[in-house]
């Protein structure tokens, strides 16, 4: 009998996207198990591409089976719960196999093909993640005199081997240990880089104390999980009412019960704080993986993880794959973030992610939030998940009072600024009294919009419909979408040559206002274009927390999850815009936004203060938000969508298509809407609502136009099983030439 692999192949398209049968010859160095990587000959040239065992088998006859050309080492395999979860995203995203596997993958354990004297082979993506591991063979000769480094050498092996990196921390460098190795004193083999990541931060084991209702919470938490089985519950708990310190008590209970968890936060900015609240209590026992860690930073973590060097592990949307094993506790801080939500294959949603792993290792998945989504809250009050509030602050404080600042007023007495007058006269109290405070704009840039005052026309992407934005200190436009940019900045309008006048304000305007007004306040300005260099988001934050700043500005990145004793004040500038988005979770992400924001205020001794800053004070989400009443809010939106047939009441799926013209990619979604009406209608029970094809909010992104048909439906498997075959007809009918479609369930539809 001959083995035979079923292989997912790279580089396929979704329609061609199938299990390919090849032979494993006997020669290859490696076994072939389900989960390993592979590198097979692909279409009529032969090519070499990279694929994942999905299944091994035996047949009797070759046929016209080609033969693999090479396998990685079984260490390098995926466990057959990561591949369970390769078929999750499979089947859910409409994703390819591949875009599965390199989602849960990190790429420095992927592998690439490259040509050899032998034929082609496998290689490692990152190569160098190794180094030299001296260990004392012998005796330091007396002659000729052994230098003063060579003796700390000899003196710091005497205990046991010591990688080069833990050598060169001592002064001593690689010469010099290259030079003894020489002499027959040392040996020298090269080892797997060991890296803890956040080192410089102590264990400080100091004990965890819980309030009364916090006991409360974790007393219930602590019996769901002990039960062995998976089961979800929601944490909802006003700002600083001490979350954080029951994750910390749960995950301890977790690793006296041999158990490891995972703790997920939605945005990078989030993790230093998080990361330093773990290693304080647990050390070394924590391991990190976001996107913001160099290529072997991830892969030397990741690797730690596999093999069980690290119980604890924290990160953004893609440390839900980690590979952790008897996972007893999944946490989701700030739950209701949509940055849990992937915009590109695989569209997945970490926190179904979440549920899943749940299900495999039988544990507690915990969603917490001072503004829990309102699929959450009705899951929670429908009794899918067990709810849990807290609904007093931790230390005592009362929530900030708040006050809501007319803009139009401010414009009838002449202050056409981004700071009112309000504003500006509450900062002066807080720096007097060397308190810190937080401005919450989410517009980056300098002015947002340029207009010819003669025509009125709007400077806009060449390449996609949106208006440039100016940044001053680059001295050019830049479009948000593409990167593209013009410099230097346009004075006359390209169509009439009249005067272009730039209005609106971003986060760069805004902090130079701030210098005239207070020029003797250190403002720090957080947004997208100053948080680019590595580190940025812990450094940044590090200063604000040792006083070395008065006022942080910053977009959404500001907003949630930070906890600063000195900051007794914030302000919301230029949140109406929000309000008017498109997409029916708009209100929500205000209403969450806001709320987010003001609760960083007076967290610790001295009480807190909000101002925001609207055109419509009278705006009933702003004024709960104001008066952080989730449940009045609930009540609201659940009514909304309950009337007009959102989620949690259906599921929403957006088909986008896109295409280099405009016309054709309109008339390639409207046929992709009859085919499914078609398809759909074998299936007379079938609850759906076709609406479309309309075009995106933004039109055309890149130099190619989007349109969309939003599919309100109940996202079971039967309707994907409809789905797959829509997706199927629409490629024979050569669509994709005209317009490429993608599926989310998980978009906001806008």
């Amino acid at each position: 009998m001959l083995q035979t692999v079923q292989v997912a192949v790279s580089g396929a398209t979704f329609h061609f996207d199938k299990l390919y049968t090849y032979l494993v010859p006997p020669t290859l160095a490696h076994p072939v198990v389900p989960g390993g990587m592979v590198l097979v000959p692909f279409g009529r040239g032969n090519k070499p591409r990279m694929g994942v065992v999905l299944a091994v088998g035996q047949q009797e006859e070759a046929g016209r089976c080609k033969e693999l050309f090479d396998a990685a080492p079984e260490n390098a395999r995926l466990t057959d719960e990561l591949l369970g979860l390769v078929r999750f995203l499979k089947e859910r995203t409409f994703c390819t196999w591949y875009e599965a596997v390199k989602a849960i993958i990190p790429y420095g354990a992927q592998y690439k093909p490259v040509e050899t004297e032998n034929g082609p082979r496998l290689q490692k993506q990152l190569v160098r993640h190794t180094e030299p591991e001296y260990s004392l063979v012998g005796a330091l000769p007396e002659k000729p005199k052994p230098t003063a480094k060579q003796q700390a050498a000899v003196a710091a092996l005497q205990s046991g081997p010591l990688p080069q990196s833990a050598l060169a921390q001592l002064g001593l460098s690689r010469a010099v240990l290259d030079n003894l190795c020489e002499k027959g004193v040392l040996e020298k083999r090269q080892v797997g880089k060991v890296l803890d990541l956040f080192s410089h931060i102590p264990q400080t084991n100091d004990p965890i104390v819980l309030s009364e209702e916090q006991q409360q919470v974790y007393n219930g938490l602590c019996a769901q999980m002990d039960e062995n089985k998976p089961s979800a519950a929601l944490l909802y708990g006003v700002t600083a009412s001490g979350k954080t310190l029951v994750f910390l008590k749960l995950i301890q209970r977790t690793l006296e019960r041999g158990k490891t968890a995972l703790v997920l936060v939605p945005e990078i900015s989030l993790t230093p704080q998080m990361i330093r609240r773990l290693k304080q209590t647990f050390g070394g026992r924590v391991a990190v993986q976001h996107s913001a860690l160099n290529h072997t930073e991830r892969l030397l973590q990741w690797q730690m993880i596999q093999a069980g060097g690290a119980d604890i592990v924290v990160g953004t949307r893609s440390a839900v794959f980690a590979p952790l094993k008897n996972i007893g506790l999944i946490v989701l801080d700030e739950e209701q973030e949509h940055t849990y939500r992937s915009e590109s294959a695989p569209r997945f949603d970490a926190r179904e992610v979440a549920k899943r792993r749940a299900v495999d290792h039988g544990a507690l998945v915990l969603f917490a939030s001072a503004t829990p989504s309102v699929e959450s809250y009705q899951a929670a009050l429908e009794g899918r998940y067990t709810l849990y509030k807290l609904t007093r602050r931790y230390a005592g404080q009362p929530l900030p009072a708040v006050e809501m600042v007319d803009m139009r007023a401010e414009l009838a007495a002449g202050n056409s600024g981004s700071i009112s007058t309000a504003l500006a006269g509450r900062i002066r109290q807080t720096l007097a009294r060397g308190e810190q405070a937080i401005l919450l704009l989410n517009r980056r840039g300098y002015k947002t919009v340029g207009m010819c005052s003669g025509c009125g026309q709007v400077i806009k992407c060449s390449s996609c419909s949106v208006p440039m934005v100016y940044h001053k200190s680059e001295n050019k436009l830049l479009c948000h979408y593409c990167g593209k940019a013009i410099s230097p900045v346009p004075t006359v309008c390209p169509e009439c040559g009249g005067k272009v006048r730039y209005t609106g304000f971003g986060t760069q305007r805004v902090e130079e206002e701030l210098a005239e007004l207070f020029p003797d306040a250190r403002v720090l300005r957080m947004d997208q274009d100053s948080t680019s260099q590595k580190n940025a988001h812990e450094n940044m934050l590090a200063a604000f927390a040792r006083g070395e700043y008065d006022i942080m500005l910053g977009t959404q990145m500001v907003a949630k999850g930070l906890d600063f004793e000195k900051v007794t004040l914030v302000g919301v500038l230029g949140i109406d815009s929000l309000l008017f988005s498109q997409g029916f979770r708009a209100v929500e992400n205000v209403f969450s936004l806001v709320t987010q924001v003001i609760g960083r205020s007076g967290r610790a001794g001295a009480a807190g203060r909000a101002l925001i800053q609207t055109m419509d004070p009278e705006n009933s989400t702003l004024n709960l938000a104001a008066a952080q009443n989730y449940e009045a809010f609930f009540d609201q939106e659940i009514m909304f969508r309950k009337i007009c047939l959102y989620p949690p009441f259906c599921s929403v799926c957006i088909a986008a298509f896109s295409g280099a013209d405009e016309n054709r990619t309109m008339q390639a979604a409207a046929r992709f809407a009859r085919l499914l009406g078609t398809e759909a209608s074998a299936h007379p029970g079938m609850p759906l609502r076709i609406l479309g094809p309309a075009p995106m909010n933004i039109v055309m992104v890149k130099d190619r136009y989007r349109y969309k048909l939003t599919i309100k439906c109940r996202n079971d498997r039967a309707f994907r099983q409809v789905l797959g075959r829509v997706l199927a007809a629409y490629s024979n009918e050569g669509l994709p030439s005209k317009a490429s479609v993608t599926l989310d369930f998980n978009s906001d539809g806008d």
